[in-house]
């Protein structure tokens, strides 16, 4: 599997969430915030990662969902106000 800078992984045994820096022969540089708040950055082998997320769905998304926005169909309010009355 191949990883791309923003792609967020983790090790396949668990841990913290990291971001893919870069890809290169040696392994994927992936940083990483700790508990305390420093910041961490290692190489590791492809092999032992797996994707969360990748930086190439944030390009796929409409612009609503990417804001965390939810269209509003107006259908949730006409319920509610059928159930009160």
């Amino acid at each position: 599997m191949t990883f791309q800078p923003g792609d967020v992984v983790t090790l396949k045994s668990g841990g913290q969430a990291m971001t893919v820096v870069e890809e290169a022969e040696s392994g994927v540089a992936c940083v990483w915030i700790g508990e305390e708040g420093e910041l961490f950055r290692e190489t590791l082998p492809a092999a032992v990662l797996q994707a969360l997320y990748s930086a190439e769905d944030e390009d796929s998304e409409p612009e609503d969902e990417e804001n965390g926005e939810e269209e509003d169909d107006g259908e949730d309010e006409d319920e509610h106000e059928r159930k009160i009355a």
